[in-house]
C-alpha cells in the first residue's frame, strides 16, 4: 500500500494574529491557492489513486475538493482524521456548537495521558488521538494493501501517523513539522525479516513554488 498524507491548506486558525480560538474555520485565500496548486501538481506525480479520504473539518473539506475534481473520484469522509482535540475520547467528533474553543495550557505530547481540552468533559487525550489515527491506518492495511491511498488531514494527524508507524512511545522527543499542503509518502511492504513500512518522503511542497 502507498499512503499519501497531506496537510490541509492555510486556514484562518493558522494565522499568527488569530484570536478566536479553536473553530472549524475554512481556508484563507492563500490556503485556497495552495489547494488549487496541489490539485494541479499531484495528478502529474501520482497518475492514479484507489481511494481519497479526508477529515470532516472545514479546512480539510475545502482542500480535498480540488483533488476530488482533478481525479474524478468521491471523497470518503473520516472523523478519525480530524485534528487533535476536536473529537471526544470515544473518537466521535464534537458537534460544531460544542466544539471546545481552547486547548490546555500544556502541549499535548508533554502530558499524553491528560485531556487536551480540560474545559469540557469527555475530551480526548494525546493517546486517544494517536489511537484513532492508528485505527485508521491499520484499517487501511487490512483493506488496501495493494492500493494507493491519499488522505487529506491535519498536521497533528501526520505527526500521529509517524508515531504509530515508527512505534514511538507515549512521550515524543521530536516534533514533526508539516507545511500547509505538505505531502508525505509512506509505503506498507511485506518482506519477511524486514521493516513493514518505508518512508519515501515527508512534507514535499514542490507545488507551492509559484504560490508563496
Amino acid at each position: 500500500m502507498h499512503l499519501y498524507l497531506i496537510r490541509h491548506g492555510q486556514s484562518f486558525v493558522n494565522l499568527k494574529d488569530w484570536t478566536d480560538g479553536n473553530l472549524d474555520a475554512g481556508l484563507t485565500d492563500l490556503g485556497k491557492r495552495q489547494a488549487a496548486a496541489l490539485a494541479g501538481w499531484l495528478p502529474q506525480q501520482l497518475l492514479q489513486i484507489d481511494g481519497l479520504y479526508a477529515s470532516t473539518m472545514q479546512r480539510a473539506r475545502e482542500t480535498v475538493q480540488p483533488l476530488c475534481d482533478a481525479y474524478g473520484v468521491e471523497v470518503q469522509w473520516d472523523d478519525r482524521l480530524r485534528e487533535i482535540g476536536n473529537n471526544r475520547s470515544d473518537h466521535t467528533p464534537w458537534p460544531p456548537e460544542a466544539l471546545p474553543k481552547a486547548y490546555s495550557d500544556y502541549w499535548a505530547s508533554e502530558r499524553p495521558f491528560a485531556t487536551t481540552t480540560p474545559m469540557v468533559e469527555g475530551g480526548e487525550t494525546f493517546m486517544h488521538f494517536r489511537t484513532r489515527v492508528g485505527l485508521f491506518i491499520e484499517e487501511l492495511v487490512e483493506c488496501c494493501r495493494d492500493k494507493t491511498i491519499v488522505a487529506v488531514c491535519h498536521g497533528g494527524v501526520v505527526e500521529a501517523a509517524f508515531d504509530h508507524i515508527f512505534n514511538i512511545g507515549p512521550w515524543r522527543r521530536c516534533e514533526i513539522w508539516n507545511h500547509n499542503t505538505g505531502v508525505s509518502h509512506f509505503e506498507y511492504v511485506e518482506i519477511p525479516r524486514r521493516e513493514t513500512w518505508r518512508l519515501h518522503f515527508h512534507n514535499r511542497v514542490d507545488h507551492l513554488a509559484a504560490v508563496e
